[in-house]
């Protein structure tokens, strides 16, 4: 189930990466723009993601009772309900916008590049939620081939379109968001069709105990939806903290961000393949099951994941040089490079144990996971290491605080299976 879902997350990122790479060569200020969208674009998915969670979660248990009808029913809800809270959320950024720079500490040269660029982003954010939603609901029927098929062909189309759109058509920075726009539009034109013809979905919501549906999703997607909201306040943060440095620390702070999600596609991954397994366990009552499934995972992990922040550190000045023209972003990237991937183990492992615990209805364990990690590692001691040795000391206090984290997930979780066990739950 984890092949398919690897390389499509791998393909998203990719695509991240290519737009980074192509709206590089605009120069600083549209770079820099880009910089301040990422925790945006983390708080928007964050809310699809929370959703995805209770998705993958009620629906597949729905269908180890065997009730199908239920099942199909529940998929429309997960639709209506994912589409109204997720064009909510991007109006308010829109209508917000000034006040969220102006937090974000962004430069007053940058607002109208930002401005012009935030309309298509927000509506591409909408389309990826809805293709996202459809994601789900195939996961939860044990299906990962069709969304993984589908990432891969709309982030191969982005990347296509991206230099038409941004160089040709001479469309600059918007041009990045109108091809995620055209890319995920049609995919949402391929998977709801899909979906609908397999009976996955079903909009008959009358029939539906609709007080005790949307309690029941509510019971997981907020909880989750909250901790998936973490990262993108977090991120809020440690951007306003980094424009203290200028726009070329902001510019290689949301650099650096995009290579960090694609550093860690396979936990990602991961994270969408092991909730319905782990569900099943669960069901079957198989504890020693699951605790086999999860130390494999996290020894994968922290192998993979140290790898991987080596092969960063080696290839630090030629990415540099790859991804900006800019001298100064080049320089503050390459310090960046030989310091935080260094602790992706530490990342991977608390994301996967937030997963976990969600998968084994922990939810509120799974938000005060994501809370620690977030509030009590990382931010501290980004502004402890900032204090200290400036940008590089905040550098510094990212890699201390990732690892941190890991160790204390780790322990939460197990923590969490010994209370589960003793309480006869499964």
């Amino acid at each position: 189930m984890t092949w398919p879902m690897l390389f499509g997350v791998l393909s998203l990122m990719t695509f991240h990466l290519a737009d980074s790479a192509f709206v590089g060569q605009l120069g600083r200020d549209p770079l820099a723009a880009l910089g301040f969208t990422v925790p945006m674009q983390q708080l928007v998915s964050g809310m699809y993601v929370g959703l995805g969670i209770a998705t993958t979660a009620i629906i597949s248990r729905t269908l180890g009772q065997n009730d199908e009808l239920r099942a199909q029913r529940l998929g429309g809800l997960v639709v209506t309900v994912g589409a109204s809270l997720a064009l909510l959320l991007c109006a308010s950024v829109w209508l917000l916008q000034t006040h969220i720079l102006t937090l974000l500490g962004a430069e007053p040269v940058l607002l109208p590049v930002i401005n012009e660029y935030w309309a298509p982003w927000l509506v591409s954010a909408w389309t990826g939620a809805m293709l996202y939603f459809g994601y789900s609901i195939c996961r939860s029927h044990g299906d990962t081939k069709l969304p993984g098929y589908l990432m891969i062909a709309t982030s191969l189309l982005n990347i296509a379109l991206d230099p038409l759109y941004i160089f040709v058509f001479g469309w600059g920075l918007p041009g990045a968001a109108w091809a995620t726009i055209t890319a995920f539009g049609l995919g949402v034109l391929v998977i709801y069709p899909a979906l609908l013809r397999r009976q996955w979905i079903s909009f008959q919501l009358r029939q539906l105990s609709l007080g005790k549906a949307l309690k029941q999703l509510n019971g997981i997607m907020a909880p989750a939806m909250v901790s998936q909201l973490m990262p993108p306040a977090s991120a809020m943060l440690a951007t306003a903290l980094v424009a203290g440095f200028g726009s070329a620390a902001v510019a290689a702070w949301g650099l650096g961000t995009r290579l960090e999600f694609f550093s860690i596609v396979v936990v990602l991954a991961l994270t969408m393949s092991m909730p319905p397994m782990i569900g099943r366990m669960l069901g079957a009552g198989d504890i020693g099951q699951i605790r086999k499934l999860v130390r494999l995972a996290v020894r994968f992990v922290v192998g993979w994941q140290l790898a991987i922040g080596l092969i960063w550190v080696l290839a630090s000045g030629l990415v540099a040089q790859l991804f900006t023209s800019d001298a100064g972003v080049q320089e503050v990237l390459g310090d960046y490079l030989v310091r935080v991937p260094l602790s992706y183990s530490g990342l991977g492992v608390c994301m996967l144990m937030v997963s976990v615990c969600n998968a084994l209805g922990l939810s509120l364990r799974a938000l005060l996971v994501s809370t620690l990690r977030l509030f009590a590692c990382f931010l501290p001691l980004l502004w402890v290491g900032s204090q200290i040795n400036g940008l590089t000391g905040l550098m510094s206090g990212a890699l201390v605080g990732n690892l941190m984290a890991g160790a204390m997930a780790y322990t939460f979780y197990r923590a969490g299976m010994g209370k589960l066990q003793r309480s006869g739950k499964a």
